[in-house]
């Protein structure tokens, strides 16, 4: 039996940060002028041939001294990301109405703060191999490290989880935070991503054959791999109140599934996504002809856009519009999820359908109406895909109040 749907729940405030721009005003100039932020990979002496989507900012400013433990790029991220579009602002002011311990912090990540263990290792004693005793691993390697971080630096005291699921990660905190708000546990959420270049995360998917040589090119006939990209994107979840500003941005619906067909190649028919996206339009009590524009998972490599394509089909047919941002933003990993639910949510106030950048030419036996020109349309309720390894699915369904 389906569970009860939960009320929706309104952004109160949400800012995104990736290889296309620091903050919304920045991202959205981007999305409208379909300017990418992929490039020859040139990070940290990493030999390996491939684009990415970094951030120069990223590990440019140190963190405040007092929270001087937490020191590493992805924290870093983090820190650039929550000065952006008044959010710390918006948090301490809901920290202000519900109380501190009302607040929950629930982010998704795929690596955390490796960097700093990468870099640790480097400077290994000869003689014993020991560790820099300056290495902090709860500090900054940590999976709990920058929710840790983020919670203090935002002073909140409420329920806080770190939710690892690979690709899927930051979009099922969005779920998270959902039950938990529909549960009174909290009365509301600082939820998103974040994921930062690193050694383990390049070479890793090097070696498992999935990077593209050039700019990664989903659901294109010649789609060759994926492009890594590093982001920091969060929103603030709360009850949406009776009356709204028409424009504002709800959280509708959300889809989860595990289809744990192998560990990191989906099910070939996209059985766990066709049920994560069923569970997502039903939680949001909305048919499939009601979405405006579906924003894909869409990473590049050959069988998972071919999967996910499937599971489009068979939920939301052939004529919705969609496209993949992976294609501009590359692919951010634990941060893909809450990158695109945020760009979606701009998408939505700005009345844009954005194009998938880097794709020539679509593959046709895929079947779905892929974007690759912008499109300017009335949007009130979207669709984005979340997909990871070892099968986690979630969807997000996202709206306007009006």
């Amino acid at each position: 039996m389906d569970p009860t749907p939960c009320a929706p729940l309104v952004l109160a405030a949400f800012t995104a940060t990736s290889g296309i721009g620091v903050g919304n005003a920045a991202t959205l100039a981007s999305l409208r002028t379909q300017r990418g932020g992929l490039r020859p990979c040139d990070f940290d002496g990493a030999d390996v041939p491939t684009w990415v989507g970094a951030v120069d900012a990223a590990g440019a400013q140190p963190l405040p001294p007092e929270w001087h433990r937490y020191d590493c790029r992805n924290n870093r991220l983090a820190e650039l990301a929550l000065g952006q579009d008044g959010l710390l602002e918006r948090v301490r002011a809901a920290a202000g109405r519900h109380g501190r311990q009302r607040i929950g912090v629930f982010l998704g990540t795929s690596t955390s703060g490796i960097l700093e263990t990468e870099r640790a290792y480097r400077r290994r004693e000869p003689a014993d191999g020991a560790l820099p005793p300056d290495f902090d691993y709860r500090g900054t390697h940590n999976a709990f490290s920058t929710v840790d971080y983020l919670r203090g630096r935002c002073g909140l005291a409420g329920p806080a989880a770190t939710v690892c699921a690979a690709c899927a990660s930051s979009a099922k905190v969005f779920a998270v935070a959902r039950r938990m708000i529909a549960a009174d546990v909290i009365d509301a959420a600082l939820v998103g991503g974040v994921d930062s270049l690193c050694l383990t995360t390049l070479y890793g998917f090097h070696s498992l054959q999935l990077l593209a040589p050039g700019p990664c090119r989903p659901f294109d006939a010649a789609r060759d791999g994926l492009s890594i990209g590093e982001a920091a994107a969060f929103a603030l979840l709360e009850r949406a109140p009776s009356s709204l500003d028409p424009d504002a941005v709800l959280l509708l619906g959300t889809g989860e599934s595990s289809d744990a067909h192998h560990m990191s190649t989906p099910h070939p028919e996209g059985l766990g996504a066709r049920i994560a996206i069923e569970r997502a339009l039903g939680d949001a009590r909305l048919d499939a002809q009601a979405i405006d524009y579906l924003n894909l998972h869409g990473t590049g490599t050959p069988s998972n856009d071919r999967a996910e394509s499937r599971a489009v089909l068979a939920t939301c047919g052939a004529s919705v519009p969609c496209s993949s941002t992976k294609g501009a933003t590359g692919h951010t990993l634990g941060a893909a999820g809450a990158l695109e639910a945020v760009l979606s949510s701009l998408c939505l106030g700005a009345g844009l359908l954005p194009a998938g950048l880097g794709t020539a030419q679509v593959d046709a036996a895929l079947g779905v109406n892929y974007l690759t020109g912008n499109r300017p349309a009335p949007l009130r309720r979207v669709l984005s895909n979340s997909f990871g390894f070892g099968g986690a699915n979630c969807c997000l369904v996202l709206g306007t109040a009006g």
